[in-house]
């Protein structure tokens, strides 16, 4: 099921599996993706990295991803594209942004379950009812159904992922962070850098993620480049050198030295390792 607008809005909710799957790759520019496993051990792809996913389980991946599949069984697909709905224009309302999009290196995986399973099962239900009704309400309809839909997602992953329940500008802090890095992961490396535009001190937003989560602001920025330089090396063939003046590198040296400290082997050894898998 696709909804397109007299402005290019796009909206589709479509069931995925081993025969349609194909569908899964298929795009529009700046779509946005929720996937939503009704079924166990389906092998995706994501950056180059093999992921398993099991009944329940949802999965937010942007545009940026590289999305891959190895085994689908049976999803629920959502996309959406800025048009439709732009979570950045629109952070207010659903609080996503940062979170469960343009926030992470890793693709945020929640786990639905009991009451809040049902509440995601009746809110997609209603969306695709909602594909039927052909009148000058379905847009603003659909939007709302995709908004209980974000939100719904937006409260599970801070459940799962947060050690305790933050405060507003606890929260605030976190998302604005992780999307800021988001932004400007290729110019900017240090912490520093970040607190500049969010006027915080350092040790203040290093403070909330010690608070909330396991990884260190510092983290997050080394491995948004990591990912970065992961998926250039992986899906181009791009030089070395090259890739890390992209991410903000002064020379193929220093950009080896810091890839290697991450993930243990050279840019060139990764690019040769992964072209022979």
């Amino acid at each position: 099921m696709i909804y397109t607008g007299k402005q290019n809005e796009y909206f589709e909710i479509q069931s995925i599996d081993s025969s349609n799957c194909k569908h899964l790759l298929e795009s529009q520019p700046e779509v946005l993706k929720l996937i939503w496993f009704t079924s166990d051990n389906n092998k995706l792809l994501i950056d180059g990295i093999p992921y398993t996913f099991n009944t329940n389980e949802l999965l937010s991946l942007s545009q940026l991803n590289k999305l891959e599949y190895e085994k689908i069984n049976s999803i629920n697909l959502l996309r959406f594209n800025r048009q439709f709905y732009c979570i950045l224009d629109h952070d207010s309302e659903v609080s996503c942004k940062g979170v469960l999009y343009y926030g992470a290196a890793t693709p945020p995986i929640i786990k639905a379950a009991d009451k809040e399973l049902e509440i995601l099962e009746t809110a997609w239900k209603m969306a695709v009812l909602e594909f039927e009704m052909k009148d000058d309400l379905q847009l603003e309809m659909l939007q709302m159904m995709l908004k209980r839909i974000l939100i719904l997602c937006t409260r599970i992953f801070k459940r799962q992922k947060f050690h305790e329940s933050p405060t507003p500008k606890q929260n605030d802090l976190f998302r604005e962070f992780n999307y800021l890095v988001e932004t400007h992961f290729r110019e900017k490396h240090t912490v520093a850098e970040y607190s500049e535009l969010l006027f915080k001190a350092p040790k203040t937003i290093s403070n909330t993620f010690k608070k909330l989560c396991e990884k260190t602001p510092l983290q997050v920025i080394q491995e948004r480049i990591v990912l970065e330089a992961r998926r250039l090396l992986f899906y181009t063939e791009k030089d070395v050198s090259e890739i890390g003046y992209e991410l903000g590198f002064q020379d193929i040296q220093s950009f080896s030295r810091f890839f290697k400290k991450q993930e243990g082997l050279s840019p060139t050894d990764f690019r040769e390792q992964n072209h022979t898998v």
